[in-house]
């Protein structure tokens, strides 16, 4: 059951940025783009139109005293600010605003992409692989 919620949750998410375009990068680019005089203001009505379910789920949530579908809600493994997720999310947000993709985005333009998203996504994953054997080694595991 808990694979099949997820499945189904991934397929919503990928439909929804499909359908709000959010799969081209140049829709990204364009809210990017403030003080040129191009601003598309979609990506924020794209953002604000998932912060409303969003927070209707927290507050289902906060009432709630396990997932519906069985286990426990995780924890976060750290809610500490420092050096290595502000790096990270350095990294993120520049890699956001050069090419116009994000993880989520990139996977659902395989959908329709070609060619330069498939060579992004095997980039990007073997990005996620190379950071994941940093981290290990970083912590002595691996």
């Amino acid at each position: 059951m808990r694979i099949l919620v997820s499945l189904v949750g991934g397929l919503l998410f990928g439909l929804g940025l499909t359908v709000s375009d959010m799969i081209d990068p140049a829709r990204v680019l364009g809210f990017l783009q403030v003080a040129d005089g191009s601003w598309d203001p979609t990506l924020a009505f794209v953002m604000g139109g998932a912060l409303v379910p969003m927070a209707i789920a927290w507050a289902v949530r906060r009432r709630l005293s396990a997932p519906v579908c069985g286990g426990s809600f995780p924890e976060p493994a750290s809610a500490t600010i420092d050096a290595r997720l502000l790096a990270g999310s350095a990294l993120f947000g520049a890699g956001w605003g050069l090419v116009g993709f994000c993880p989520g985005p990139a996977f659902a333009a395989l959908t329709q992409g070609g060619g330069p998203v498939l060579i992004f996504v095997a980039a990007m994953t073997a990005g996620f692989w190379i950071g994941g054997r940093l981290v290990l080694r970083g912590s002595g595991t691996g």
